[in-house]
């Protein structure tokens, strides 16, 4: 489970603890408020304010866990969209980087090649002895130049 699937599990599970939370002080009103309708028939008031400024005091906590709640909920569904935006856009840049490799790689290795018959042709050039004489010598450093010199130009031509 990756770092932002563990925190939005953490914003799920604290928005429901809240929920939870404002549940349990709504409860407890209730039991406040029966507690001084019981005070107001015995005849004791100063109970029975008491047990009124108890019951104002858990509906306020009840509805500030709500609008905690519902302030985590608004940030978990922001943090969703942005994941899933995220992932749609993480998906597309993997999708360009792996077709742009694909139509690359190719023109590579072909200039890559074409460099290295160049560099080859040149190594060889430079082994040729210069200025022999004879026409044996002469004839085979000639097919020898010529054969090179036609592999030289069809690279060229591909290029």
């Amino acid at each position: 489970m990756s770092n932002m699937e563990k925190n939005l599990f953490n914003l799920k599970f604290a928005a429901k603890e809240l929920q939870r939370s404002s549940k349990k002080c709504d409860k407890e009103e209730k039991a406040e408020k029966a507690k001084v309708k019981k005070a107001v028939q015995k005849g004791n008031m100063e109970v029975a304010r008491i047990h009124a400024e108890n019951a104002i005091r858990q509906k306020n906590q009840s509805v500030n866990f709500l609008r905690m709640s519902a302030r985590i909920s608004a940030l978990m569904e922001k943090f969703e969209r942005q994941f899933e935006t995220l992932d749609v856009q993480t998906a597309q840049m993997e999708d360009t980087m792996s077709s742009t490799t694909t139509l690359t790689t190719p023109q590579v290795m072909h200039t890559l090649a074409y460099y290295a018959d160049i560099v080859v042709l040149l190594d060889l050039n430079m082994e040729l002895p210069q200025g022999q004489t004879g026409s044996v010598g002469t004839s085979v450093a000639s097919a020898e130049q010529d054969e090179l010199s036609q592999r030289l130009a069809k690279l060229r031509d591909q290029v």
